[in-house]
């Protein structure tokens, strides 16, 4: 069974804002902000928050990333959701200038692994890939038959941010001077063909069991390996991004909060609406019944306000915030990757002093006949411990641009999706204080 997923406030599409005297007007506005991080339709607005027009036309090389119409494939546990990708492109690496391809969740993992394995030793911020959600998936999986049942949309909130998410994901990686260009990512977006199962992401596959493992035995080698920082600027940065990140997760926790208090109060602006309407009705007073019936409709209209506010806290203000608590997580994996590249560095040192002191005891002895062996090993440590050093001193250099880089986006990013948080919670306001300013001559009729 194959069955389209459609993309939240479609009840708004048809929206006329041109009037100012429409009292639906403030709906286009909430359709904007969600445009902002969620929705394909703006590219325009989608450079301004998630990557800057500069690096996504570099050297005169652009592209523009969709992830849209999620489907899905299948009935029951068994089923999946399959998202549309378009990509436009004029960059010379793509075999063509559009490319429409269909993708799974676990193929956007195995990109991102392949992006992890390829580059991060290297010292790229590789862009986090959205996190597992068992729970919202499995209310997809089965939200077929609990929809014919109940009549809502079960589980459709949760597939629009998820694919507003895999945009975002995509389009940070093609904003990459680098990453833009891999073949992986290319591949990714260019063939028609189902790709490889990626089946080291599955969460029960005994690949993912080996890979909760290894993140067991990285957290420990954090924990238990501190490193002698000599660079000043890593000092400092390091200390920076931990206070960044605590900040970040403070932030995120306290808008969820709001999101969550803005919907109760839509809520509950809704039962004051419906208590009016019915006190209109018993009300024998024919003035302060029409009063009543119209505080009601003004009531109805705050409550769809409020219920728009909402959505605004939470797609244009707390997933952008989510986004770089996981790109925060990202520097710090290649902070430790730096650390491991290091502890390689050390590790050479240590094994070329055993060797050379082993040569040594060797000319001691005189034992001319292990000398040549002894030589040749102290050649081959030398070599290891010089590559190691220039391996470390590439990934450090490395590290300095990407995080200057990542800088100048975030307050770029930051900029963009704070004045037009600012400019839809403007219009919220002056909506309501229209709202009342028109209800005022009603409650002054009451005789």
């Amino acid at each position: 069974m194959e069955s389209t997923l459609p993309p939240l406030f479609d009840h708004m599409d048809n929206v006329d804002i041109s009037s100012p005297n429409d009292d639906t007007d403030i709906f286009k506005s909430a359709i904007q902000s969600n445009d902002v991080l969620s929705s394909p339709k703006d590219p325009a607005i989608m450079e301004d928050v998630i990557t800057t027009s500069d690096e996504r036309e570099t050297d005169g090389h652009s592209i523009e990333i969709t992830v849209d119409e999620p489907q899905k494939m299948g009935d029951g546990m068994n089923s999946y959701l399959v998202y549309k990708i378009v990509t436009k492109t004029n960059m010379t690496k793509f075999k063509r200038r559009q490319s429409i391809v269909n993708r799974r969740f676990s193929d956007f993992l195995g990109l991102h692994e392949q992006l992890v394995e390829r580059y991060l030793r290297a010292g790229f911020i590789i862009p986090p890939a959205p996190s597992k959600n068992i729970l919202g998936a499995t209310k997809v999986k089965m939200g077929s038959q609990q929809n014919a049942e109940s009549g809502t949309n079960n589980g459709q909130e949760w597939v629009e941010n998820r694919r507003a998410s895999l945009e975002r994901f995509l389009n940070r990686i093609s904003a990459h001077p680098t990453l833009r260009f891999d073949e992986n990512f290319i591949n990714f977006l260019e063939s028609e063909q189902d790709l490889p199962r990626a089946t080291n992401t599955a969460a029960l596959s005994g690949a993912g069991v080996m890979r909760l493992f290894n993140k067991v035995g990285e957290t420990v080698n954090k924990i238990t390996y501190k490193m002698d920082e000599n660079d000043v600027w890593f000092a400092d940065k390091i200390a920076e991004i931990d206070t960044l990140d605590t900040q970040y997760q403070k932030l995120h926790i306290a808008v969820k909060s709001l999101v969550v208090h803005r919907q109760e109060l839509a809520h509950l602006t809704g039962n004051v609406a419906k208590s009016a309407a019915m006190l209109s009705t018993c009300e024998e007073h024919v003035g302060l019944s029409k009063a009543l019936s119209q505080l009601a409709d003004i009531e109805e209209k705050i409550e769809i306000l409020r219920s728009e506010q909402s959505n605004s806290d939470f797609y244009i203000l707390s997933e952008m915030i989510k986004d770089y608590i996981g790109l925060l997580g990202a520097i710090k994996d290649v902070f430790h990757e730096r650390v491991k590249v290091f502890q390689n560095w050390q590790h050479a040192q240590i094994q070329l002093t055993k060797k050379r002191e082993n040569k040594a005891k060797i000319e001691l002895s005189q034992r001319n006949d292990k000398l040549e062996p002894a030589q040749k090993e102290v050649e081959e440590w030398e070599a290891k411990v010089q590559r190691c050093q220039k391996e470390f001193e590439d990934i450090s250099a490395e590290i300095k641009r990407e995080v200057e880089r990542f800088e100048l986006n975030r307050a770029k990013d930051f900029k963009a999706t704070i004045v037009k948080y600012l400019q839809d919670q403007m219009v919220f306001q002056k909506q309501i204080l229209k709202y009342w300013e028109g209800y005022i001559p009603a409650a002054k009729e009451i005789a």
